[in-house]
């Protein structure tokens, strides 16, 4: 447990100075938007690239580990369209669907990156981008398809919503590590450099980012809607990915590996893409950051009960 909590404890440190930045030294919101637009498009899909690049996964369970986190997504995002009508019935409209939809079922990859990293060093980061590979197309797509869907007074074509998708950098760049990764793709060493440097940059700024978005308004009395993201995302859905992947046979730290990137709070992405598309926005901040908050009692638990 003591491991499991050093591990995690720089990764929440550097979300904690993101939020004082916000509230201090960097108070615009057009700063943070340009960090945000600089990590999401530049910074992260190569650190995505090189992590596929250099990962052995000849080494490691890739059918079990993301064949688990695959399934356990899958299945999550059943329960919530499973869910409609009865959280419409408690007055939960569609746009605030939306936000639970993405609350329950998107993961933090900045936190499930440096934790694994921290936890396993290139064994655990392979792991990850196994975790990535699985994980990052499938949620991206549901999530645009459910926003299009609940969100919008006026339904958007099956064109717009499959442009939606392919315009995100993060399939993108998983797509290309991997196959850059399974046809052995020669690159130069200058690549490697300036790819291992724009890496390191991506997951701190990433974790300052997501710290600046955290807003505490309504933290301490939070919705309906918010305490069903929180409890489906930090609860059910690291017992359905642990519980998938010993039934695939993941033991050791793969298995941790499969708590950690299940047990992660929601991705900060899913705020901008609620606003772009006209999900609850506001909803959305109070879930990530109910989650980021929580996620620090929580990961720790649901990690070193397997590992």
């Amino acid at each position: 447990m003591a491991l499991v909590v050093a591990a995690l404890l720089p990764v929440f440190l550097l979300i904690v100075l993101g939020f004082a930045l916000k509230r201090s030294l960097l108070r615009l919101e057009t700063q943070w938007h340009g960090l945000e637009r600089l990590t999401y498009y530049v910074l992260f899909p190569v650190l995505l690239i090189q992590t596929l690049i250099k990962a052995d996964l000849a080494t490691v369970p890739v059918v079990g580990v993301g064949g688990a986190l695959l399934l356990s997504a899958l299945l999550m995002s059943l329960l919530c369209l499973g869910l409609r009508p009865l959280l419409a019935r408690c007055a939960v409209d569609g746009p605030a669907f939306t936000s639970i939809f993405q609350g329950a079922t998107r993961w933090q990859t900045y936190v499930a990156l440096s934790v694994s990293g921290n936890l396993y060093g290139d064994t655990g980061l392979a792991l990850a981008s196994v975790a990535m590979v699985a994980i990052i197309p499938l949620v991206n797509v549901f999530s645009v398809a459910v926003l299009a869907h609940y969100a919008s007074s006026e339904r958007q074509s099956v064109r717009a919503v499959a442009m939606t998708v392919v315009r995100n950098p993060l399939i993108w760049a998983c797509a290309i590590g991997l196959a850059l990764n399974v046809l052995h793709v020669p690159l130069p060493r200058i690549w490697h450099e300036v790819a291992d440097a724009l890496g390191r940059s991506s997951l701190a700024i990433g974790l300052l980012v997501t710290g600046a978005g955290l807003q505490l308004a309504g933290m301490f009395r939070p919705s309906l809607a918010a305490s069903v993201a929180v409890f489906l995302k930090l609860i059910l859905m690291p017992v359905l990915a642990i519980g998938l992947a010993v039934w695939f046979g993941v033991t050791g730290s793969s298995l941790a590996i499969v708590a950690a990137c299940a047990a992660v709070p929601t991705s900060a992405s899913a705020y901008v893409l609620a606003r772009q598309m006209g999900g609850d926005a506001p909803l959305l901040a109070q879930i990530i950051t109910l989650q980021t908050i929580l996620a620090a009692i929580t990961m720790p638990i649901a990690i070193a009960l397997v590992a």
